[in-house]
């Protein structure tokens, strides 16, 4: 399996967006949030490298900063950053639905 470059490129996104916010607003939380959330991605995409990809983690983190950002996004009405992390985020699951279909432990799936 190829490097998952495009992985690697969404956490380094989401830990540069976390050390932005606290450049910019001086905001810990936002650089702890960041970091963790771009370390926990990266993990994903070491494990959507190996052979056989293991997408679960990036699909869960995925989900759960579509989700975050997107409530975020709606109760702020502001596209930077929580709308742009929402939408990366939800291309980034698509992303890993679609490509690895066949590798995800669906219930009634022979693996």
């Amino acid at each position: 399996m190829p490097t998952d470059l495009i992985g690697y490129l969404y956490a380094a996104t989401v830990a540069a967006g976390g050390i932005i916010g606290y450049v910019k607003a001086g905001s810990v939380p936002s650089l702890g949030a960041g970091l963790a959330f771009g370390a926990i991605l990266g993990v994903g995409a070491h494990f959507n490298s190996q052979e056989p990809p293991r997408p679960l983690l990036q699909l869960g983190t995925s989900l759960l900063l579509a989700g975050m950002m997107g409530a975020r996004w709606n109760r702020t009405g502001k596209l930077m950053p929580a709308g742009m992390i929402c939408m990366i985020s939800v291309a980034a699951l698509l992303r890993n639905l679609v490509m690895y279909n066949r590798y995800l432990p669906l219930p009634g799936r022979q693996q």
